[in-house]
């Protein structure tokens, strides 16, 4: 059964004074976001409502803000505008305005697709595209922590893929742990992507060498940053 948003904010609802709820965008672990539009000017908006259980002190809310402050400047994520706080359910929950971005999560993009498996040039092509917004998060010595196709925003541009990343978790200072494990779930991602476990082993050596049977010691040994995978891609022989 699809779980239920816990704060259900109905469209039409004005939160902060300033926003009137649109639809529900998604849930995730912290929070519920939902579209807004501002009411002075009408400008679409992304609020992040966080469970006041799961921001005990404003801890995550604040995390989240200022990781986004710091990154402001990589173009694979969301642009941080500025937090409220409004009550529900007699509780105080922080919101934290955000642009809104048009596009499809990529695992809807993924179910949409004939045998629910991209094209894998396509795959390549979007995997790559992860990979470079990603080592822009690294070269700054962050991490994103939780990447999976339910947090990756895609929308069509041409012949390209327009990405942005939501939802980075904190597990502590940057380590290169962090940085391998972000690597490994952008290898899942295309993994998944081109029909798992299921197509695997009919899938050309290209896809093989850079899965490598998901096996996490020997996908960080041979792409130990996201950029060694983004070199990797763009050198690809046919």
């Amino acid at each position: 059964m699809k779980p239920q948003p816990y704060f259900g904010l109905t469209p039409g609802r004005v939160i902060t004074r300033n926003y009137r709820v649109d639809r529900l965008l998604g849930m995730g672990w912290e929070g519920e976001v939902y579209l807004v539009n501002e009411r002075l000017t009408g400008a679409h908006r992304a609020a992040k409502l966080f469970y006041p259980h799961r921001n005990e002190k404003d801890r995550s809310a604040i995390h989240y803000a200022r990781k986004l402050e710091r990154l402001k400047d990589c173009d694979i994520l969301i642009q941080y505008h500025h937090s409220e706080q409004i009550r529900l359910k007699g509780d105080p929950v922080t919101v934290l305005i955000s642009e809104f971005v048009e596009g499809d999560l990529l695992c809807d993009m993924v179910a949409a697709q004939r045998g629910r498996r991209m094209p894998l040039f396509e795959a390549l092509h979007l995997t790559r595209t992860v990979a470079e917004g990603l080592s822009q998060i690294h070269e700054r010595k962050e991490y994103h922590g939780d990447l999976h196709a339910g947090n990756i925003l895609v929308q069509r541009r041409g012949i390209h893929f327009d990405i942005k990343l939501v939802d980075m978790y904190d597990w502590g200072r940057a380590t290169k742990s962090h940085i391998h494990d972000d690597v490994c779930d952008v290898v899942r991602i295309l993994y998944d992507m081109l029909g798992g476990q299921k197509h695997y082993k009919s899938q050309p050596e290209v896809v093989k060498h850079i899965c490598c049977g998901l096996k996490k010691s020997l996908i960080s040994e041979r792409f130990p940053t996201a950029w060694h995978l983004c070199r990797h891609l763009d050198t690809l022989e046919w």
